[in-house]
């Protein structure tokens, strides 16, 4: 299976990086940390050093499955900054590829014009950032080609939305009920 990216830059949200690489990789699926800062080594909105697989240099963007942008500030920010990251998003959408954000993270597709009649959702206040999405404020939002998660609560909802689109459901049922969520929300 071609890999899953899922992009870190300085200042991410930790859970919703380390929970959606957790949650793909349990379903068996090849999930790749990418740092977008040049070095390996990426710290998180909350401290926590974290080594990443690949630099973004390294990544075969263009053969990926998905690409995926946690949340978090200036994490989210860092990511939009990001022009050759922009440039891989942009082909990956002209593909018709999956694409993924939570939290703040989907002001990065807002600010492309890719969310244009689009339901999404994201953490409450970055709405505006959004150009021309249609925010339901959902905990997990997917249409067409992109899935949008609201915070760091969403974090394994996404992951298991991510794994049912690119496993199937049943793969993401069992996971959800192995790893005891399935109690959280009875």
């Amino acid at each position: 299976m071609k890999p899953i990216y899922i992009f870190a830059a300085e200042g991410f949200e930790d859970i919703e990086l380390l929970a959606v690489v957790d949650i793909l990789r349990r379903a068996g699926l090849p999930a790749q940390i990418v740092s977008v800062t040049g070095d390996r080594r990426v710290n998180t909105a909350h401290g926590v050093s974290l080594g990443a697989d690949l630099l973004f240099e390294e990544a075969d963007l263009d053969g990926a499955a998905a690409l995926v942008l946690p949340g978090g500030l200036p994490g989210a920010h860092n990511l939009d900054a990001h022009e050759g990251l922009r440039e891989a998003i942009r082909r990956h959408y002209e593909a018709g590829g999956l694409l993924a954000a939570i939290c703040a993270a989907p002001l990065v597709y807002g600010r492309m014009g890719l969310l244009r009649g689009v339901r999404v959702t994201c953490y409450p206040g970055f709405e505006e950032e959004l150009e021309g999405a249609v925010p339901t404020g959902a905990l997990v939002e997917h249409d067409g080609q992109f899935v949008t998660a609201k915070g760091p609560a969403a974090a394994f909802p996404f992951g298991y939305k991510l794994v049912e689109l690119l496993a199937g459901k049943e793969k993401a049922d069992a996971l959800r009920e192995g790893m005891i969520f399935t109690e959280l929300v009875r």
